[in-house]
């Protein structure tokens, strides 16, 4: 057995959930909702306050298909629940993050600033000129964007400038005249 998907979901109260016949999972909670398509193979079963899934077989597909299910709907509910915070530091003389309006602006050492536009359901938050909080309920949603961010300017191994994520460590290489 799956050790992640025979975990039961525990569903909290004011999350409602409902699978439909062609297995897509809807998810609705205080700060949204989500929906996602789980594979026909996957068997789940809604029993009032805990969800569970099942596998058909043991067959090499079901069983990897068994875990990554499991996970997706927890993390729906997670994110409806709770919702999911991404957080980045950003390092460099004179390197800095402001908010215009609902859109994040950088600058990073460019002869422009950069403007990002949140996707639908994130939002960007500068509590520090060097901090930057990607918030959202999709899981996928924020790590993307938080690695779209990290990529404007990601950190490089020389002096360790660039945007990265709280707690990353960078490896620091010596420059030319280190031996």
């Amino acid at each position: 057995m799956s050790r992640i998907g025979k975990l039961p979901i525990t569903i909290p109260a004011g999350v409602t959930i409902t699978v439909s016949d062609d297995n897509t999972v809807s998810v609705k909670g205080p700060k949204g909702s989500l929906s996602e398509k789980i594979s026909q193979d996957m068997v789940i079963k809604n029993d009032g306050s805990i969800l569970t899934v099942e596998r058909p077989s043991d067959v090499k597909e079901h069983r990897a298909l068994h875990g990554l299910s499991r996970t997706l709907i927890n993390n729906m509910v997670v994110g409806v629940t709770t919702g999911y915070t991404k957080t980045l530091e950003i390092v460099g003389t004179g390197y800095k993050a402001q908010m215009q309006g609902k859109n994040l602006v950088l600058n990073l050492g460019y002869s422009h600033p950069v403007e990002m536009i949140p996707r639908e359901g994130i939002e960007f938050e500068v509590p520090a000129p060097t901090k930057v909080i990607v918030k959202g309920i999709n899981k996928q949603v924020v790590g993307q964007t938080a690695a779209e961010v990290r990529a404007v300017r990601s950190p490089e191994p020389y002096k360790g400038k660039g945007v990265r994520y709280e707690g990353e460590y960078v490896r620091r290489k010596e420059g030319k005249t280190g031996k």
